[in-house]
């Protein structure tokens, strides 16, 4: 894998990737998205995302969750995609270990109805600790359901709708500061509305999808832009790997969008 942008290198060893993508070095919450799109902007293909990757986009993927303090998914993605079992290889966990990091970063799993099967795969399988982030206007039963197989946190807010300000607070709030999230589309647009992204990684799958394929990011419209700013571009094999980050003068999450609203 070589790197086109910021400065040009051939053949990029895993320490050279980590720190490319590695986040700023403040205290401050970091959100970054992770996400793979055809060229023709297809976000899934036979309805999975996997199914559009690449070796390089498999690569990047697991050393991104190799340096996350929490993985941070969608309850509609993880009945899509599967998050039961080892999220993390091998190689990850030691190196995580060998810095003095928790073996597997947390799963956070955002569900404002709580429709998660207690008995399924996600929670027995899963070697991990597992937290549930819902709405204040979750079912109660449900809530204490889960409760027996993950942390479950409601929001205080009133209503089913769960505000990602209050989502980057909590994980913080616990010591959680690299927020590294694989969606789905869904979960992507909230934060973009709540200007609540510091990073977004996209991997471009050197593919023509066609259909009616779904974008990265889906939801309420809205004629709110963000502004982004090119961070890193890899390539492999005709695929682009690109990190956007928020563009300079734009508070991060963790300030701007989460103290000051």
């Amino acid at each position: 894998m070589r790197r086109l942008l910021p400065d040009p290198a051939p053949d990029l060893d895993d320490t050279a990737l980590l720190e490319s993508y590695a986040p700023p070095g403040s205290g401050d919450p970091f959100v970054r998205f992770n996400f793979i799109s055809s060229i023709d902007g297809a976000a899934t293909l036979g309805g999975l995302s996997g199914d559009l990757g690449t070796d390089a986009d498999k690569r990047v993927f697991m050393l991104l969750r190799r340096v996350a303090d929490v993985i941070l998914v969608g309850a509609g993605t993880v009945r899509a995609e599967g998050y039961d079992g080892e999220l993390l290889d091998a190689p990850s966990r030691a190196w995580r270990l060998a810095r003095g990091m928790p073996e597997r970063p947390l799963l956070a799993v955002v569900s404002g109805h709580l429709d998660l099967d207690p008995g399924s795969e996600l929670f027995t399988t899963n070697p991990g600790k597992i937290l549930v982030l819902t709405s204040g206007a979750a079912n109660p039963e449900r809530a204490a359901a889960l409760g027996a197989v993950a942390e479950v946190i409601a929001s205080g807010d009133p209503g089913p709708v769960i505000d990602p300000r209050w989502i980057i607070r909590t994980l913080h709030g616990k010591g959680l500061r690299v927020i590294h999230s694989e969606g789905g589309p869904t979960l992507l647009g909230d934060f973009q509305r709540a200007d609540a992204v510091d990073s977004l990684c996209v991997t471009f799958s050197p593919l023509l999808v066609g259909g009616d394929s779904r974008r990265i990011a889906r939801g309420t419209p809205t004629d709110v832009s963000r502004e982004m700013s090119l961070h890193l571009l890899l390539e492999e094999d005709s695929g682009l790997l690109a990190e956007y980050r928020r563009a300079h003068g734009s508070g991060p999450a963790g300030q701007t969008s989460i103290g000051n609203r």
